[in-house]
Parts: C-alpha cells; structure tokens; sequence
C-alpha cells in the first residue's frame, strides 16, 4: 500500500495530465487540495471550487473528472437546470444530471396524486460534482405530506449524498453571479453556513487567475472587469473596452432583426439567447422574433421552443421511456406536433407533442398547456387564477359527491395540470443562469446612474458569461464604453 504522501503525488500527477494546458497557480493550489481532499477520513467532506469566469472551473472539473476514473471512480454529476447539466456533460464528458432528476423519485399520497419523495443513495464512497451551485436555494420549509415543492433544495442535496457511505462532494460555482430568487446570497457557496448547517467538513479553493489563453477574448476580459468592480464594490458605471475584441459587438434596436437572422444561420435557434431584465422585454423579443423571423402566424406551432415557468408532476408520470416524473422550472421543450387546440371554462388550451431539448434522445410525449400565460407579460399564472379554474373544474365532477373525491379528479384533470410555459428564446437572467449558448444578445433597459447597485453589477456579469462565442450589447449608452 502507498504511503499517503504517496498517493497524494500520485493523483496530483494524474490529475495535472488531464489538463490541455500547464495549469495556473490557483489551479495547482485546487489540484493539491482535490487531492487530499480525495484521500481525507474526515465525515461529510466537501470541497467549494469558487472562481472567476475564465479562471478555468470547468477545466478543473473535467480534469478531476478524468482523474478519477483512473482510479475506477465513476463520480455523479449534477447541475440544478437541464441546461446546466448538457453544459456540464459537454466538458466533463460524462452523463450529467439535474438534481432534482437525481434526488428525486415519484410515489402515491395518501390521497392518490402525484406525490415526491427523496430517492435512496446507494452508492459508496462516490464522488458527486455539482456545478452553478450558486443557484441552489433554500426555498421554502418541509410540509406535513412532504410535497416537493415545499421542500429545500439544498437540505434534500445534502441528505441525500452523505446517506451514502464515505460519499463526497464538491461544489462548484462563481459567488458573483446572482444568487436564488428571494435571497441576497447563495448558501451553497458559502462555507460557514454549510458548515454550521449541515456538519460539514468543508474547504473553500477560490480560482481568480484568468488563464492565459481565455484574456484574449472580449467577453472574458469584460466580464473580468466586472467581477473586479463587485469585489472592490465600486458601484459607478462598468467600462466596457471593444477595441481589438471580435467576439463583442455594440449593436441598436435597429440592427437587432438583422443581428438575430444572422445568429440564428450560423448558430442555430437553440445556441443564440436574449437575455432582459424583465418578463414584459422578454414577452416582447419572443413575439418579435416568432412573427418576423421565423414567420409564425399561429399562437403555437411545431418548432416553438417553450420554458417550463412551474415544476409539472403529471404528464412525464406515466410515460415509460422518460426515467423522469418531473418537468421542472426551466426546463425547455421543443413543440414537435400541435395536436389540437380547445376553449374550456373561458380559456384556450392546446393538446400539442414535445420532446426535452437537453434529453432529445428520450422521445417525444403529449402535454397540454396553458395558452393564458404564453403570451402574457406575467412570469407564470396568478394564485387566483389557478384558484378559479380549480373551482370551475370542480363543477364538472359535483357528481362525485365528497369533496375529497372531487378533489381528487380535480388534480388528476387535464386542464388543471396543464403546463405553463413562455417562449424560450428570450429570457430574464434568473432564467438564463446555469446555461450557456454560442450567441448572447444582453438587453440592459433604461439604466441611470441610479440603477446602478452591486445586484445590478451581478445581473450584468452573469449575462455575460452566458455567452461562450459571441456576444452582443445591445442599445448600451456610450458611459458603459472606454
């Protein structure tokens, strides 16, 4: 048997040669310290890659990846969007899933619906990588029935990973990019609650030397700018250089039709993004671009592509080819076939084919939606209204007589389980984090000097490192410019 001094070396060695580069400092630092953490005794152990863009995250992962398996290890990864996932599998070169796919498996309530519960880590002594873990939240609190959406994210993450014996993990993910909705941090990033809250043995390696090869692109060496300026909380405008930068381009509303043609034929619909910092912009870029550029005429046609705005427990649940029950917020389907389209209780609704634009190789299956909320300015469905159409549901099956068995139709009614989605090829930021596309189209709004704050300096940066090709800013006034 090695001497652990020996191992150490010897997995730094082996990780080092997956690199396709001599690795920066702060990444021999990350290698020496991924290396004890792999041979570490210690209970619940935990490793916080935190970096920059451009400081070579994935590049660390892929090689820590690689690394392992030379050791046999067949390490788990994981990302909280589909997006995010396909990004992830594209580096590391391996499966990657989202979390909630992951954790998660399918049972019967009490009452006969839909219900979820953690699914049993049997794996040992596993590694599990879970990238943007910046956007893990704690959300919500834990129900009576033990109902998902009321669940935490980051507590049922943590429960089921170290169920496993001598299971670890490693989070990895960049501090300045927004954090949850409805938090001013992201907790999963952050050591000292991780470790109160969940008796972690954790270490943070923090990258911030931008490799060498990524400082000749615009968008990185921009996007460094900015994370410089949150770090030093210098709330003035971002200076933006475009000199020499062929991937940065500053565009007008009057170029944009031209500019989006253009990306959509060397890129394709599903590389090219509009990020905007409301659903009202993003409603708007999304019909702009359905009536002319591509030319769509109906409300929903075949090729549409649709974000899930509300987690779906119902159409994947007895489709047998999906190993999934869950269609999650923000995941993107594609409209394969509209099947028909109805009126009921007042609202339009479509009966229409789709298949999951990061899991395309799982087929497609029907769903119904919601066309209310579609072209609405509305993130998702008011409360009241779901109330209503409950109600108006309800009416249909009276003559079930108990209210439990009305209830229970209810839930189990097409109409009521339809799926509320807006198009998909603009999007807020929120919405765009954790996934990346070859084209970015950044939309600001009207900015003053008094929009300016350290979360807008961190909705900017996150925009940007969306883009890995091009990316373009789009009516940004001359005081972001050098």
């Amino acid at each position: 048997m090695l001497e652990t001094s020996d191992q150490i070396e010897t997995f730094i060695d082996r990780m080092a040669g997956h690199f396709p580069h001599q690795p920066t400092e702060g990444q021999g630092r990350l290698i020496h310290a991924l290396a004890r953490f792999f041979f570490s005794t210690q209970p619940r152990c935990t490793i916080m890659i935190r970096g920059y863009a451009g400081t070579g995250k994935t590049t660390s992962v892929g090689a820590l990846v690689g690394a392992l398996r030379t050791y046999g290890q067949r390490p788990v990864l994981l990302a909280p969007t589909g997006r995010a996932a396909k990004v992830m599998q594209s580096y590391a070169r391996m499966h990657a899933s989202t979390i909630h796919r992951h954790i998660y498996r399918s049972r019967k309530s009490t009452d006969g619906n839909p219900a979820f519960g953690l699914a049993p880590n049997t794996l040992e002594n596993t590694v599990f990588i879970v990238d943007e873990a910046s956007m893990i939240g704690e959300g919500g609190q834990r129900s009576s029935q033990q109902s998902l959406i009321y669940r935490s994210l980051l507590d049922d993450l943590m429960e089921f990973v170290f169920s496993g014996a001598g299971c670890r993990l490693v989070l990895v993910g960049d501090d300045a990019q927004l954090p949850p909705v409805g938090e001013s941090e992201s907790p999963a990033l952050n050591e000292n609650q991780m470790r109160r809250d969940f008796a972690l043995t954790v270490a943070t390696m923090r990258l911030t030397d931008v490799v060498r090869q990524e400082m000749d692109s615009g968008i990185l060496s921009n996007a460094h700018r900015l994370r410089l300026q949150i770090d030093e909380k210098n709330i003035g405008w971002p200076r933006f250089s475009l000199e020499g930068m062929a991937d940065l381009h500053r565009i007008n509303g009057h170029e944009l039709q031209e500019y989006i043609e253009d990306a959509f034929a060397q890129h394709g619909e599903d590389h090219v993004a509009i990020i905007t910092r409301s659903n009202k912009r993003a409603q708007a870029f999304n019909q702009q671009i359905r009536h002319r550029i591509l030319w769509r005429e109906e409300s929903l046609e075949a090729g549409d592509r649709l974000m899930v705005v509300k987690n779906n427990y119902h159409w994947l649940a007895s489709v047998d080819s999906i190993p999934t029950s869950l269609l999650a917020n923000g995941d993107v389907v594609i409209v394969t076939k509209v099947l028909k389209r109805f009126d009921r209780y007042g609202i339009d609704f479509a009966q229409v084919e789709v298949e999951l634009a990061d899991a395309q190789d799982w087929g497609p299956f029907e769903v119904c939606i919601n066309l209310s909320i579609l072209e609405s300015d509305l993130p998702s469905i008011p409360y009241a209204q779901v109330q209503a159409l409950q109600e108006a549901i309800a009416q249909d099956y009276v003559h079930l007589g108990s209210k439990s068995a009305i209830l229970k139709a209810v839930k189990r009614d097409d109409c009521y389980q339809a799926l509320q989605v807006k198009f998909a090829w603009s999007m807020t930021c929120h919405k765009a984090q954790g996934g990346q596309w070859k084209s970015v189209i950044v939309d600001p709004g009207f900015v003053t000097e008094e929009t300016l704050s350290t979360d807008w300096l961190r909705w900017l940066y996150t925009a940007f490192t969306r883009a890995q090709s091009e990316l373009a800013l789009l009516n940004f006034s001359d005081d972001f410019f050098d």
